[in-house]
């Protein structure tokens, strides 16, 4: 986040926290106080892909610490909280902050979690009128994604400036969230990943096959939905689902597998502390075998007996039709059409995750297109889940979600009554939504 912000040309002001552990004779040395802030900053100057611009990006961030150099927040004008995920400790930072901070200066919170108010509680009015979430997808200079959330308290400009600096500035998809577990897109993500689990066990399908499925055939990125989660990190996507699991009882998802045991398979990884790539496995294996053509041979988790084994090149019937059929609403169409189980699978995820974002709001999102736009900027999916919808048809798509045991909500049934067809349209040039609360 700090080098996004110097990539634009801002100078930025890094700190971290001192060591716990310094020799006696190493507590007045600088370089050594300043340790943790200097090996993360190295580490990401040196990450792929590059999160530096340029070599110039790097010069515009100072380094420092706490404990000696937290007074120097005084000067800025936007102080970004980026800290453990604890909110004992995030409400610790804050109150020096607090106490430091010039008046009007802006303060924000990265948290993935961890609702935005409470954050706020106890603070001076000018701290809790210029507070909000601006949570930033990882990595920040390449996903696009910035979901801003605000407290009953924020201020109306604050929020407006957020969302229009965001945009112009940081070149970022800004989208308007409510502050509830997750926010949307990660809220959205926790059904769809879950799920994806949920019906690769339902189907007897390989990780392999769910990864092609999961990808290109539905225009999402070509990783897949197994790899994604090696490149994400098991951990994390673990916290996500405990996070809303616990705080969103009501949440139909929810009551469904809260009290189901976590797969075999998940356990068997974690147990191991096999979290991905940042453990050098997970679903996958790299080795230092090659292949005939010279690649590196890739060993692939199966589900069933937990082994690694070569991964396997299977024909997949809905790949096979994604590869035929390039228009993408007759291609969706042809795959949730396919009576086999990768069919079976495509239609299923596809229903499920409608009917989901349409259960969301308002509770989420008062409107679609935050919900789309946070997917395809987030997830980098190029279709959100009411532009799948459309693709479909909205009766057309209600009806299977429902025969499939999927809830659709009663202003979705309203629309369908209604004879409203779709839930975007092009007018004299202009793409417009539908509005739940105008109907129109």
């Amino acid at each position: 986040i700090a080098l996004h912000f110097a990539n634009i040309g801002l100078e930025v002001l890094l700190l971290d926290i001192v060591p716990f552990d310094l020799k006696e004779e190493e507590k007045a040395n600088p370089k050594m106080r300043n340790k943790i802030v200097n090996d993360a900053f190295t580490f990401a100057l040196k990450s792929k892909p590059a999160q530096a611009y340029n070599p110039e990006s790097a010069k515009r961030v100072t380094l420092g610490n706490f404990d000696d150099d937290m007074s120097k927040t005084k000067d800025c004008d936007w102080v970004i909280e980026v800290v453990i995920e604890r909110l004992d400790i995030k409400k610790q930072v804050f109150e020096k902050v607090d106490a430091l901070r010039k008046k009007g200066s802006l303060v924000t919170s990265n948290t993935s979690g961890i609702p935005i108010h409470l954050m706020a509680e106890g603070r001076s009015e000018d701290f809790q009128k210029n507070f909000c979430g601006t949570h930033f997808f990882n990595p920040p200079r390449y996903l696009r994604l910035l979901e801003v959330i605000p407290t009953p308290n924020t201020s109306t400009e604050v929020v407006d400036f957020l969302m229009n600096y965001g945009d112009v500035h940081l070149g970022k998809e800004t989208v308007l969230c409510k502050d509830t577990p997750a926010f949307i897109a990660n809220r959205i993500g926790f059904y769809s990943g879950n799920k994806v689990g949920e019906l690769t066990e339902k189907y007897g399908l390989s990780i392999e096959e769910v990864d092609k499925i999961t990808g290109e055939p539905l225009a999402w990125p070509n990783t897949g939905s197994y790899r994604l989660l090696d490149l994400v990190g098991l951990d994390t996507s673990v916290k996500v689902t405990k996070g809303v699991i616990d705080n969103c009882p009501d949440d139909e998802f929810v009551k469904i597998i809260k009290n189901k045991p976590v797969h075999k398979a998940t356990q068997f990884l974690l147990d191991n502390n096999y979290l991905g790539d940042k453990s050098g496995q997970g679903f996958y294996k790299k080795t230092d075998q090659r292949d005939e053509k010279g690649g590196r041979v890739i060993l692939a988790l199966d589900l069933n007996t937990l082994e690694y084994k070569p991964t396997q090149k299977v024909m997949i019937p809905v790949v096979g039709i994604a590869k035929k059929v390039e228009i993408m609403d007759k291609r969706l169409k042809e795959m949730m059409a396919s009576d086999e189980n990768s069919g079976h699978f495509v239609r299923d995820l596809i229903c499920g995750i409608i009917a989901y974002a349409s259960n969301r709001i308002p509770e989420i999102s008062d409107n679609i297109y935050s919900i789309d736009n946070a997917m395809k900027a987030g997830y980098a999916w190029t279709y959100g889940p009411f532009e799948f919808w459309d693709m479909i048809g909205i009766a057309e798509g209600a009806a299977i979600a429902k025969n499939l045991g999927e809830v659709i909500p009663a202003w979705v049934e309203q629309m369908i009554k209604d004879g409203v067809t779709s839930f975007y349209k092009i007018e004299d040039g202009k793409r417009k939504y539908y509005d739940l609360d105008s109907k129109s």
